[in-house]
């Protein structure tokens, strides 16, 4: 088979930290290669090299037999190189469809002719399945639809070597099929894709080959067909991993959470985008918010932390109404976060690591003294966490939060909100973007915190996460509660007829309107 990209022995050295040693990759013409890799072992790095983000420290890319110097983007492009980034390329206050034709647009003697861009976006929005609205803004459209977009911007540019940086992490699983579609589609054109993903089960579907980084070294490439999951998990962690969620029986006690007739409105329509939503969360049990993205799952998370307040209904926290309660003092109260957008809800990103993991309590006597922060304290405690929660980063505390890897600034947050020892933890998509051996950690500490005797509300769109890791399962279809079991009672066939709105279950208007459950 013709290798269209040869990667020779790309070296990239970062401050602290050499994020690629020495690796060699081929892509071959038709086909999907994934590269797989715990959080920052260097996969990012070195896709970011190709299309020309980065420069490599040593090494030469060949394309069809030929070197090439690829100095920026407009370069990759230049060669047919597209990428779908894992952290979005977007500009927030323009239009989904300026986003998508942005440098290269279609003018005629100097203005801007959007008519044709506007009929080729919606044509291979609906050829490929990806419906969009091409007139929304970027700061008004879901996480999923904004993955659409930077799927859309790259079939616009028609490029023949597709990169996928983790793009399966925000979509839900009828979307991932249609995804997965799209690529095998795309490959029987002649393009050749780079898949980045964490998901083994996503790797045995679609990929040919699969190449694996484990600490800025190549450890492998495997034909996929010939391989386990087990193989290709020891290959990237160097240990066994326990793909099997493991917990004990739950023991659900006192009320955490209590909500009754939750009402949020879109402020522009006034329209109910979560709809008179009751329903209750008990110390030890993890309650799992499921759902095809958009049915209301952001904006109850919004209500539910302070982000913003709801229109109607009343939220208590350990028998306190804490409806009208700041972020801060819901916070005091015992409620932890870890939010589905990384970088807009959990981190300041130009901060350094120490100072993120301190956001929640650098006010407290050990972390400031009359005013003035004590750094010795700040960076004993982050030292303390990047150890125990193992978050890598090339200079440590010190590490500016922009430059260490999505995995890696997720698992801060993560250690940020557990170590304050919660009454109750909303996680929303905890492990987006994160490998099996951290997913595998991340549960345990989910897990451990409802042993722990606090309450956990898990919003998930990972069916296998949902149906493993909870206890029970709140269905969410267009902003309304339609079902109310328990993982083993219910199969996944099931659980996808109540997030289509297909079914409801008996009983579930009774109790949304002030049943316990």
């Amino acid at each position: 088979m013709e290798t269209v990209i040869e990667m020779r022995g790309i070296t990239k050295v970062f401050p602290g930290i050499v994020a690629n040693d020495n690796i060699t990759l081929d892509l071959r013409r038709g086909e999907i290669h994934a590269l797989l890799g715990e959080n920052g072992a260097g996969k990012s790095t070195l896709m970011s090299i190709l299309f020309g983000l980065y420069g490599p420290d040593q090494g030469t890319i060949l394309k069809n037999g030929k070197v090439v110097d690829i100095r920026g983007p407009n370069d990759a492009t230049r060669l047919g190189i597209g990428m779908v980034h894992q952290h979005f390329k977007l500009v927030h206050n323009f239009t989904v469809i300026e986003n998508i034709v942005l440098g290269v647009e279609t003018t005629r003697r100097g203005f801007l002719r959007m008519e044709e861009a506007r009929a080729r976006v919606v044509e291979l929005s609906e050829r490929y399945g990806l419906a969009i609205d091409p007139d929304a803004y970027i700061s008004g459209i879901t996480v999923g639809m904004q993955q659409r977009v930077e799927i859309l911007k790259m079939l616009y540019r028609e490029n023949e070597i597709l990169i996928f940086d983790e793009p399966t992490a925000v979509l839900t699983p009828q979307e991932i099929d249609e995804l997965m579609a799209i690529m095998k589609g795309l490959t029987k054109e002649g393009k050749s894709i780079l898949f980045i993903t964490h998901k083994l089960a996503e790797i045995k579907r679609v990929a040919d080959r699969c190449t694996v980084l484990r600490k800025g070294r190549h450890i492998g490439t495997v034909d996929v067909a010939a391989t386990d999951l087990e193989k290709l998990s020891e290959m990237m962690v160097g240990r066994k991993v326990n793909l099997v969620v493991e917990k004990p029986q739950a023991k659900p006690g006192k009320i955490v959470l209590d909500v009754k007739g939750l009402t949020v409105r879109k402020k522009t329509s006034g329209r109910a985008v979560v709809d008179n939503v009751t329903f209750k969360v008990h110390d030890g049990e993890i309650v799992c918010i499921a759902g095809i993205d958009g049915n209301g799952q952001s904006e109850l998370v919004y209500a539910l932390t302070g982000l913003r307040h709801a229109d109607e209904g009343s939220i208590s926290l350990d028998g306190k109404d804490i409806s009208k309660v700041s972020v801060r003092n819901r916070s005091k109260e015992g409620m932890a976060h870890i939010p589905e957008d990384r970088h807009r809800h959990g981190l300041i990103l130009d901060f350094n690591l120490a100072f993120n993991l301190v956001l929640q309590s650098y006010y407290k006597p050990l972390f400031q003294r009359s005013g003035f922060l004590r750094y010795g304290q700040i960076y004993k405690y982050s030292n303390e966490l990047i150890e125990r929660f193992d978050i890598r980063s090339g200079q440590g505390a010190r590490t500016i939060a922009r430059s260490m890897s999505g995995g890696n600034q997720q698992k801060a947050i993560i250690a940020r909100e557990i170590d304050r020892n919660p009454r109750l933890l909303v996680a929303v998509q905890p492990t987006r973007g994160l490998d099996v051996g951290a997913i595998e950690y991340v549960h345990k500490q989910l897990v451990s915190e409802r042993v722990a005797g606090a309450g956990v509300l898990l919003v998930s769109l990972e069916l296998d996460e949902v149906m493993n890791v909870s206890d029970r399962i709140l269905v969410i279809y267009e902003g309304q509660i339609v079902a109310d079991v328990k993982p083993e009672d219910v199969t996944l066939q099931e659980l996808g007829l109540y997030m289509s709105g297909s079914k409801r279950s008996v009983g579930t208007q009774a109790r949304s309107e002030g049943e316990d459950i």
